[in-house]
């Protein structure tokens, strides 16, 4: 049920976002109201079903209410993004904030989480249940299996998860904020310094990024339990909506929205976490691949003289 429940709604986005280079003015706007609403359903309400109330509370907390609050203070006071304000084309706002924003934070917070889970060793049949599937567990992303036994220290590994959390979440601004800024739903007080190819946007709003998304990711696991310690086949479709937003973004920037240098940099950042999240998935089918191989019966051959 979870799955087919996440996939519906997942394909329903995807159609969502390819539409919208198709689109223009209060049109386009309107889609991406409705997009940032359909992920906001799509990540708390997988939350919900594959793990539970205290999870998708957390979530929501976390990113949905964190979310509004930084940006709440950023738009009052320039910290830590820097001076911006928000167009009307967004939807009704609150203390300058329109409100689909936080739930934008949301929609990808929860994917990026459990990419990072997966790539540091939280592979398991069943979220906080049995044991690794053999050939199922995940690698880091440096290539090697994850566990207080093999793969360093408890510390080590909160710390190379928070850290692939935090990257795969910030990174994605990297896309987004060229692309909204390109539609006029927010502009910059104070643009500068910028990244080359990227005007408009301070290097101070990918800094914010950065600052908040550590936050919210080491404020995660503490209040969602155990259960967001694991990954398992519930989780695909948010290993794909992560996968999808990485390479239909490189796609549309590059092609459709001609912003080919938000591109580049896009590409770039959301590698870290998403390129191994790919390997690690690819290997992970070939291994199971090879183990139906082997447990297939061997037959006997047929004489063909007969």
């Amino acid at each position: 049920m979870t799955r087919r429940i996440s996939w519906a709604l997942l394909a329903i986005l995807v159609l969502a976002q390819i539409c919208y280079p198709l689109t223009t003015g209060a049109t386009r706007a309107g889609l991406t109201v409705a997009t940032v609403v359909l992920g906001w359903l799509l990540s708390v309400g997988h939350a919900l079903l594959s793990r539970g109330p205290r999870v998708a509370a957390a979530l929501v907390a976390v990113a949905t209410g964190g979310g509004f609050a930084i940006e709440a203070i950023g738009v009052a006071t320039g910290v830590p993004f820097g001076s911006y304000d928000y167009s009307g084309e967004l939807g009704p706002k609150l203390a300058g904030v329109p409100l689909i924003i936080p739930l934008a934070w949301t929609w990808m917070a929860w994917p990026a989480w459990l990419a990072a889970v997966r790539l540091t060793g939280g592979s398991a049949s069943r979220a906080g249940g049995s044991a690794s599937r053999a050939g199922d567990s995940s690698a880091t992303a440096g290539g090697r299996t994850s566990g207080t036994g093999r793969g360093g220290s408890a510390v080590g590994l909160w710390v190379r998860r928070i850290a692939l959390a935090t990257v795969g979440l910030a990174a994605w601004d990297l896309f987004l904020d060229p692309q909204m800024v390109a539609e006029g739903y927010w502009v910059w007080r104070d643009a500068t310094p910028a990244l080359p190819g990227l005007p408009g946007i301070p290097v101070s709003n990918y800094l914010g990024w950065l600052l908040f998304a550590v936050l919210m990711m080491s404020a995660l696991r503490p209040l969602a339990g155990p259960a967001a310690e694991h990954t398992d086949q519930r989780d695909h479709p948010m290993v794909a909506l992560y996968l999808w937003t990485y390479f239909s973004s490189i796609l549309a920037h590059a092609i459709f929205l001609d912003l080919p240098a938000s591109a580049l940099w896009g590409a770039a950042g959301m590698s870290v976490t998403a390129v191994p999240l790919a390997v690690t998935l690819l290997r992970a089918r070939r291994a199971r691949d090879t183990r139906r191989e082997d447990h297939q019966p061997h037959r006997p051959g047929v004489d063909a003289t007969r």
